[in-house]
């Protein structure tokens, strides 16, 4: 049972990294497209900010499950690694099922509703001459928060299984 919840969360990270590359995509083609416009034509795009903020920031919130299921993120593990393997697998265990997913199973939760407020009230960004729908840009954050929690979930059970690969000192040298 417990693979299938990790087969699970790992394809909806994966999922949300494949996101994640499109946002990227987006990003690059709208910042290209407005330098070019700008400065070719003379003609700014009204809409190149916020396309950038919003990419720029799915991206990051899409991406952190799978960096954290590559174990790729950077971390500070100078006593963690002088720990013996079990103990440091339980304590990271510790800090992922109970004190970061549910956080950010909450995060993901108050998420959830700002969107669906959004998408209701049909609310646009204010303090843009663009005024995009807001709810997209929500939805995709959402997205991002519920798989880090799936993923923090799944990497928190490995832990305490001795599934996770926890680094010892002598690998740093």
């Amino acid at each position: 049972m417990l693979n299938r919840f990790y087969k699970f969360a790992d394809g909806v990270s994966w999922c949300a990294s494949q996101l994640a590359s499109v946002s990227v995509v987006v990003l690059t083609l709208a910042m290209v497209y407005e330098v070019f416009a700008r400065y070719v034509f003379n003609a700014p795009t009204v809409w190149s900010f916020d396309i950038a903020y919003m990419s720029n920031g799915v991206l990051f919130v899409l991406g952190m499950a799978w960096v954290l299921r590559q174990d790729a993120h950077i971390r500070i593990d100078v006593v963690s690694r002088k720990l013996p393997p079990k103990l440091a697998g339980a304590i990271e265990g510790v800090a992922f099922l109970v004190i970061l997913a549910p956080f950010f199973g909450a995060l993901a939760w108050v998420a959830g509703e700002h969107t669906v407020r959004a998408w209701v009230r049909n609310e646009v960004e204010t303090v843009s001459p663009w005024a995009p729908l807001m709810w997209p840009f929500y939805f995709l954050i959402t997205i991002g928060l519920i798989s880090l929690t799936l993923q923090l979930a799944a990497e928190g059970l490995r832990a305490f299984n001795g599934q996770r690969h926890i680094p010892t000192a002598q690998e740093a040298s």
